[in-house]
């Protein structure tokens, strides 16, 4: 009897030990939550009146994109970041409500009307959903359905069915030729758009072409381990695969940062369109290379690729935080367990570090744009360590995803 009264009380004790830890880890997440949250209010709030200090600099009939040595750097409507600015501007204004910063993406949006007929491109998801498809969640209209729907019907031509993708670059772009057909993984961001489509429009063909050309980049763009190719070359009569191989990285073989960001997040809203389990398996398999990968630094943003060598004067690449940080919390509300904890730690963990001074302009700085150290093309020269539009757009998207989390 005393043999069982003692194993009883120990249970108790072990029990009680249990529960103290368990409420202790709950205080923990509490704790990081209540520390995040306004850190991300102010940060929300900062940024509407960061905006409003870029849009004073903005030029009249083209787009602002990044502010290098002094100035600033704006792009046409017909460039693939031309949806980002007034995107991010609709993101402000439905956080802040403040009417300039409305205004001001409303008159940007005329900007880009026009690109709705615009096939010669693979990212008009990027250019208009991001853009009007915001403006449409903000102030539906039917002008800002028939405009979206025009543009997934010009995306939609650039589809092969013998590929089974969308052609990303045109023969002469990318030192390509007729002979080749170009995908890239950055194409997954713009099925969105065609996913949309079939929602409002009924037109299955959007849906289709959405699902095949997923389908044929999980088949054909990923490695072992689960880290992506940039682009991968196909013969467009056949469909076969002529060469795997980097445009934007360090080699043909490393994963360029962006790049894992751009499949994580695509594969994480095949996932919320579809429900097919295939494309979430896909989403968790790419999060756990990205967060075990042992060249992620200790502030979770990654160095530009992530086979670069790790050390201090390799540049980061706050975009590709950003676009991850916004993946991983949408995907932990898709996932159980020590994963789903995973995904959100990190994120948060991303927010806090993309928040602090090593990343987060201060008012009047940078140009007006929000991140600093972005990497447009580290292998051309081209933009490395200054900020992009696009970074903000994906940050200012995380904040507020995190936020929703919370309310």
């Amino acid at each position: 009897m005393n043999k069982r009264r003692s194993l009883l009380f120990k249970s108790v004790l072990l029990l009680i030990f249990l529960l103290l830890i368990q409420g202790a880890n709950a205080q923990k997440v509490k704790i990081s939550k209540s520390n995040l949250l306004p850190l991300i209010n102010t940060s929300l709030q900062e940024s509407s009146e960061q905006y409003q200090f870029l849009m004073k600099q903005a030029p009249e009939t083209t787009l602002p994109r990044s502010f290098e040595k002094g100035k600033l750097k704006a792009t046409p409507s017909d460039d693939w970041v031309s949806g980002f600015y007034p995107g991010t501007l609709f993101y402000l204004y439905g956080y802040s409500k403040k009417v300039e910063l409305l205004n001001e993406a409303l008159q940007r949006l005329k900007l880009l009307e026009k690109e709705q007929f615009n096939t010669s491109t693979h990212d008009l998801g990027f250019m208009m959903y991001c853009s009007f498809g915001n403006a449409n969640k903000i102030q539906p209209k039917p002008t800002y359905k028939d405009i979206m729907l025009n543009s997934a019907r010009s995306l939609s031509s650039r589809f092969n069915p013998q590929v089974g993708c969308i052609r990303s670059w045109n023969p002469g772009q990318a030192n390509s030729d007729s002979s080749d057909y170009l995908v890239i993984i950055d194409n997954m961001m713009n099925l969105e758009l065609l996913l949309w489509a079939t929602k409002v429009s009924g037109d299955s063909s959007f849906y289709k072409i959405a699902l095949d050309h997923a389908n044929t980049t999980m088949k054909n763009h990923f490695r072992p381990d689960y880290s992506s190719y940039h682009v991968v070359n196909y013969n467009p009569t056949t469909g076969s695969v002529q060469k795997r191989r980097t445009q934007q990285g360090l080699a043909d073989e490393s994963a360029w940062a962006r790049g894992q960001a751009w499949g994580l997040y695509g594969f994480t809203l095949m996932y919320r369109e579809t429900k097919d389990p295939k494309y979430l398996k896909q989403a968790e398999n790419i999060a756990n290379f990205i967060l075990n990968h042992p060249t992620m630094p200790a502030d979770k943003i990654p160095y530009w690729d992530f086979d670069a060598p790790a050390g201090p004067t390799t540049p980061r690449d706050a975009s590709a935080g950003a676009i991850i940080s916004s993946a991983l919390i949408e995907l932990s509300g898709y996932t159980k367990g020590e994963p789903s904890k995973k995904y959100l730690s990190t994120a948060e963990k991303m927010l806090h570090s993309l928040s602090s001074p090593a990343f987060r302009a201060s008012y009047g700085e940078n140009g007006g744009f929000l991140l600093k150290h972005s990497v447009g093309s580290f292998p051309h020269r081209g933009e490395v360590d200054v900020p992009l539009n696009y970074a903000d757009y994906y940050y200012v998207e995380a904040m507020l995803r995190y936020r929703n989390l919370n309310k």
